[in-house]
């Protein structure tokens, strides 16, 4: 059902089970998927592309262009997959530079003020507390929680199953499965808790701590640090050693 006070535009494809809401306006060039709801007074800008069964409330600013002053009015893409919860007044900006993207999963839920910048890339099943924001060019992996007032500086990356506490200010990566607080972000400790509720065995458990002291207590340097890391056949402990090489920033430490 559409709204009669909608303000939709005449090329934007719209599936037949859409749900928009009083005053909402939708622009040219946005894709929205079966079964998503829209929310009163919701603006959608395209190129935006959003999948199935999505819910989007009231006051939400979705595909916007970038507050990036290097934009130019180039084309530029918001993609966002099915499954999303985006609470109010969240903004979510696209690209940057021409046929950039923003990019969104699946299962995410977005409170109320968060802020997801141009060209960021966020996983399936993250959280997002009221007013955590990403600066550009971040990247969200599967399971991340940031808890409310956190920022994370452009270019840096948080880990998946990684825990971020309020007001945490992250300028750094964040290694998959570890908790960080503060300002600046520091580790402390393993998100042990989330974890458990994610199915991880003890076994598992057990490696990652192992993994855990040898990065962070022993005062290694990560060269020296990966070195003992692959001493352990994990596959948890794999994708900590994957995400630790390719960093660009460095890891919070």
């Amino acid at each position: 059902m559409i709204d009669k006070t909608a303000i939709i535009d005449p090329s934007a494809k719209i599936a037949d089970s859409v749900h928009v809401g009083p005053y909402s306006v939708i622009g040219p060039d946005v894709e929205i998927g079966e079964g998503t709801w829209i929310g009163p007074h919701v603006v959608i800008q395209g190129p935006t592309r959003i999948g199935r069964d999505n819910k989007i409330f009231q006051f939400a600013s979705v595909g916007e262009v970038t507050q990036d002053k290097k934009f130019r009015g180039e084309k530029t893409y918001l993609e966002i997959g099915d499954g999303n919860v985006i609470r109010e007044f969240c903004t979510l900006n696209r690209g940057t530079s021409q046929e950039s993207m923003t990019k969104i999963g699946d299962h995410n839920l977005f409170m109320a003020y968060v802020h997801i910048a141009h060209d960021c890339e966020v996983g399936n099943h993250t959280i997002f507390a009221n007013n955590a924001s990403l600066a550009g060019h971040v990247k969200v992996e599967d399971h991340a929680i940031l808890s409310g007032f956190s920022g994370v500086f452009q270019f840096c990356r948080v880990g998946a199953y990684s825990f971020a506490a309020t007001n945490s200010v992250i300028i750094k990566d964040v290694p998959p499965y570890v908790k960080v607080s503060g300002y600046y972000a520091k580790p402390f400790g393993l998100n042990t808790v989330g974890l458990q509720r994610h199915g991880f065995t003890e076994a598992s458990l057990k490696q990652l701590r192992r993994a855990y002291k040898v990065i962070y207590r022993n005062g290694l340097t990560v060269a020296k640090a990966i070195e003992e890391l692959k001493k352990m056949e994990c596959p948890e402990v794999q994708r900590l050693i994957d995400f630790i090489q390719t960093s660009q920033a460095g890891i919070v430490r």
